[in-house]
């Protein structure tokens, strides 16, 4: 079985954790941009970071046949802070035409302020400029009205229902997410997000058309291998091999049939891969899971 892991924070974890992943079958890993654990004060710091994701943690990933490619944004928590915000959107451009970056994320909302609105609004523009699409973070908090707040920013920016994955959804925001035509996102995670049981039984609900897992592992608890946890669990329910495969990625795209580990072109170029170019969420996808 392969398997596609679409949300992984594996800067925050150690090297044995891809190869337990890849003894688990999965070949290929997306790693959203995010918070460190504490503020940033200085443009750099993001610079530092962006330039990890494309190179030593692609480099770790290919160590285990791993296909590693990334999400490039101000996430929603770091939005808010003067120091950084505006100097991040200054220096997106440059990463987001990079090969190996997929789409703009995580953006949305964290406490839902008018700042974090209008650094959401900048970086919408900044994809459908460069062709990527959305990586949607829905907050821990106040999630639906988080929701509801997203659907209208997006519907109003008239961003393509197909290139947008919401993600941290909850049986809460499912019912009006699953209305959009929006992917629909369910991180795996112990205590704070969603169980394997649980998303079992909204599959059971809703079907698994537009539906992604993943594990959102990271340095908190956490556990990598949620993903082929998952498809384990839902194989026991009785879900066909078929219908599990389609729920945690379903097409290959051309920039990760390309050699795992390759190092990304430079920012200047134009002919970059469908799935660099975003050409709808699955074309980010990998090898899909059973493949």
């Amino acid at each position: 079985m392969k398997i596609f892991e679409p949300h992984a924070h594996m800067a925050s974890r150690v090297t044995d954790d891809y190869e337990r992943m890849a003894l688990a079958g999965i070949v290929a890993i997306c790693e959203p941009a995010f918070w460190q654990g504490q503020p940033r004060t200085s443009v750099g710091t993001f610079v530092d970071y962006f330039d990890l994701l494309l190179g030593f943690e692609r480099y770790r990933a290919s160590q285990y046949g791993i296909h590693h490619v990334c999400t490039i944004a101000l996430n929603p928590k770091e939005a808010n802070d003067g120091r950084v915000n505006q100097a991040v959107i200054e220096v997106l451009p440059r990463y987001l035409e990079k090969d190996g970056v997929v789409a703009v994320g995580e953006v949305g909302f964290d406490d839902q302020t008018a700042t974090e609105e209008k650094f959401f609004r900048l970086q919408i523009e900044l994809a459908a400029r460069h062709e990527l699409p959305l990586l949607v973070h829905l907050p821990h908090r106040d999630k639906v009205k988080g929701l509801e707040r997203t659907l209208a920013i997006v519907r109003e920016m008239k961003v393509p229902p197909e290139r947008v994955l919401i993600d941290h959804n909850t049986e809460e925001t499912v019912p009006q997410v699953v209305e959009t035509g929006h992917y629909i996102g369910f991180s795996i995670y112990p205590d704070t997000k969603m169980t394997e049981e649980r998303v079992g039984t909204i599959f059971e609900r809703y079907g698994v058309e537009r539906m992604i897992i993943n594990s959102a592992t990271d340095w908190g608890r956490s556990d990598p291998l949620k993903v082929p946890r998952t498809v384990m669990h839902l194989r026991a329910r009785g879900f066909p091999g078929r219908r599990s495969r389609r729920s945690s990625g379903r097409t290959r795209s051309r920039s990760s049939r390309r050699r795992a580990g390759s190092m990304p072109r430079s920012s200047s170029s134009r002919s970059r891969s469908t799935a660099a170019r975003g050409k709808g969420i699955r074309s980010s996808a990998a090898d899909s899971a059973g493949r």
